[in-house]
């Protein structure tokens, strides 16, 4: 008897698998164009995002070119420790985590700002204009961008130095001091991107439903009341998933632009994780790959626990979350 029980609680366990396999294949039969199209993106995935970490174990290892990774010495952490004892890592982690925090602070607000006001505007040309003049210079390429910046900032023919000149100022070596490489940096991002980021929130904002503001206008709330009572929390969703993707790239600084920016003379504050990977990694005498896959594996796992932390906080806070 308890063998023929034991047999019939296992068919009945095996049963709901089967066909939910069943469902799946029929499903899967059934819309085989969006499986087809969904293939490419996901082999992509695979090969270049997830087949790449099996050589983030160099870190771990005395790793020569031309020598398998798995017939290399196994070191442990010592790459990690050699990194953490280096007379860079305090210089680095307060370069990355400082441009970040910067540009954190300045460029996410400002493109809220900018399109809370530009959906409060009535006349299309001008909104228009105005949407246009801000996107246009993301087109710009991070090499456009650098050279422009370089030509403005010069020290004898800039337009600025020139303008400050003619006022009867001194010239300023933009570019050769590391104190206004921050603000440099920051500011252009801010002059770049913010048109592309506006775009995002001006189409969060059109889902915002009319018949609140048009309730809000008769109860007498002015311009400002109705963006901060109305159209933030409309649009605080979208202002919190993007808010916890830019805390997940904290220690990302964007490497083009800050290694075509750095000179001998601001390199104090320009040099971030990211361009001494570069650095250390392929462009000295001697390549040392396990020493840059260490430091780039750490900034790794650091933005993976920041993402992590302003999920859970912003879970807590405000009940709204990515994951």
């Amino acid at each position: 008897m308890a063998t023929a029980s034991s047999l019939t609680n296992t068919r009945t366990q095996t049963r709901p698998k089967s066909t939910y396999v069943s469902r799946t294949l029929a499903r899967i039969k059934k819309n085989w164009q969006l499986y087809v199209l969904l293939a490419l993106p996901v082999a992509w995935l695979l090969i270049f995002a997830y087949y790449p970490m099996y050589g983030a174990q160099i870190a771990f290892r005395d790793f020569l070119p031309g020598k398998p990774i798995l017939q290399s010495e196994w070191v442990g952490l010592v790459n990690f420790q050699r990194f953490f004892e280096s007379p860079m890592f305090a210089r680095l982690m307060k370069n990355t985590i400082g441009l970040s925090i910067y540009s954190l602070v300045v460029g996410f607000p400002i493109p809220i700002i900018l399109a809370l006001m530009l959906n409060q505007l009535r006349t299309g040309l001008f909104k228009r204009s105005v949407q246009m003049v801000s996107y246009a210079p993301y087109f710009i390429s991070t090499v456009v961008m650098v050279g422009l910046i370089l030509q403005f900032l010069d020290l004898r023919r800039g337009p600025v130095n020139l303008f400050l000149q003619a006022l009867g100022l001194p010239a300023v070596h933009f570019m050769g001091s590391a104190e206004m490489f921050p603000s440099i940096y920051v500011w252009t991002n801010v002059w770049q991107y913010t048109g592309f980021s506006t775009i995002i929130y001006l189409a969060a904002l059109t889902t915002v439903d009319p018949a609140l503001h048009e309730a809000a206008v008769v109860d007498g709330a002015n311009r400002l009341q109705r963006m901060w009572h109305i159209d933030i929390p409309g649009i605080l969703p979208v202002i919190v998933t993007l808010f916890i993707l830019n805390m997940g790239q904290v220690l990302n600084v964007g490497f083009e632009k800050t290694f075509l920016m750095q000179n001998p003379l601001n390199l104090a504050t320009a040099e971030v994780i990211s361009t001494y990977v570069y650095k250390i990694g392929l462009a000295g005498g001697v390549a040392n790959f396990s020493y840059a896959a260490a430091i780039g594996l750490f900034n790794s796992v650091i933005g993976l626990i920041l993402l992590v932390s302003a999920n859970w906080a912003s879970q807590r806070l405000t009940q709204k979350s990515l994951f």
